[in-house]
């Protein structure tokens, strides 16, 4: 069945896509379409008169900024002036990079580290992996290290069960630094730190409750999928958060489920809408974009206006701004988590052994859009 064509001009469609772009750098065609309830076909349009007009890039599956838009060459001077950055890219130190996904959250991370690797003196060798699979991860870590001989690791793997933590154990004991990236974990007798930059993901579900709070929210609910490493951190920082402001959580609709492409994602969704409907939840957090967009969807089709009927803050921001309605969201600062991931990897690789481990936490922000703000006169 062909899917309802989004309301917005193509003005507006198109001032949001740029809006998306300045944000995140690159957008693929088919989130754009999936994001605005339209048709591939239409956004291609889009995409057909930005290009035209030169205030967008083609790029294999979607789109990007002009370089020149989003990139400034540096002077003569400052290139002399920045040491490692005057090296070429085969004279830098290999650092490998395992990640757990190249289509979503990631590639900003990926982007900002591969942004900050010529200043540090490195250069990236990237592999992506399954989240859950440590054989893989040990074997990408493997030839990492023996084939392409990095000096370096960055790495996010799995963080609980006993396979995970034989996993961890097997990092740390590397010839090579290692840096944890969106991952904590301590080792050994002492329970000493792995070094880590991370987001501060329970101050970043904070932000969204005090927002909800002060539309006039006193029952906010919570969503999630059981499968997202961030969802605990998350959950923590909206209950906290919630006990702290005094709001009301008897009875209030919580739930982990599985994530959107799970076949029984819209079962999950009914129960939970009819949870909030039946004990006047008005407001939730829903972690990440496409489970909120999903929501948002479920709710139009069953008649509940957001942000009428139900306000929703969605934590992720990849594409929740190209929600219709645009959603409220919390945005994980991706592209500094791979810059200072880098940064700090690169000093711990000139410094050695006896350098303290460092922790490094980034806040993410809150970015205020339609789904979360009540029209004049809406009582909570």
């Amino acid at each position: 069945m062909t899917e309802p064509e989004s309301p917005l001009l193509p003005e507006q469609r198109r001032e949001s896509v740029l809006s998306e772009l300045r944000a995140h750098g690159t957008l693929r065609v088919a989130d754009i379409a999936r994001a605005l309830g339209v048709s591939t076909v239409t956004v291609r349009r889009d995409v057909a008169q930005l290009a035209a007009e030169g205030v967008i890039e083609r790029v294999h599956g979607g789109i990007r900024l002009p370089r020149h838009a989003v990139t400034q060459q540096p002077s003569a001077a400052a290139v002399e002036d920045s040491g490692t950055a005057a090296l070429g890219e085969a004279d830098r130190s290999p650092v490998g990079m395992v990640v757990p996904s190249l289509d979503y959250y990631w590639p900003q991370i990926i982007r900002g580290a591969r942004d900050a690797s010529p200043d540090a003196g490195v250069r990236i060798v990237l592999r992506g992996s399954s989240y859950e699979d440590v054989d893989d991860i040990r074997r990408q870590t493997g030839w990492l290290l023996e084939t392409a001989g990095i000096r370096g690791l960055l790495i996010a793997p799995p963080t609980t069960g006993e396979a995970a933590a034989e996993l961890i154990g097997w990092l740390a004991g590397l010839p090579v630094p290692v840096t944890f990236v969106e991952r904590t974990a301590t080792v050994g007798p002492f329970a000493e730190h792995v070094e880590s930059v991370t987001t501060d993901h329970t101050f970043g579900a904070g932000l969204a409750i005090r927002h909800l709070a002060a539309e006039g929210h006193r029952r906010v609910g919570f969503l999630a999928p059981a499968t997202s490493p961030t969802t605990l951190a998350v959950r923590r920082g909206w209950h906290e958060t919630a006990v702290e402001m005094g709001l009301d959580l008897d009875g209030i609709p919580e739930a982990i489920t599985p994530d959107h492409r799970d076949p029984a994602w819209n079962d999950h969704l009914d129960t939970y809408l009819d949870d909030c409907l039946a004990t006047g939840t008005r407001a939730v957090l829903v972690h990440s974009d496409r489970e909120a967009i999903s929501l948002v969807a479920r709710c139009q089709e069953r008649g509940i206006d957001v942000p009428g009927d139900l306000a929703v803050v969605a934590y992720d921001d990849e594409v929740a701004g190209l929600a219709d309605p645009a959603l409220t969201a919390v945005r994980p600062a991706k592209p500094a988590l791979g810059r200072t991931a880098v940064q700090l990897l690169a000093e711990r690789m000139r410094e050695g052994a006896d350098r303290p481990v460092h922790r490094i936490q980034i806040s993410p922000q809150l970015v205020i859009r339609d789904s979360s703000v009540a029209s004049p006169g809406v009582r909570r």
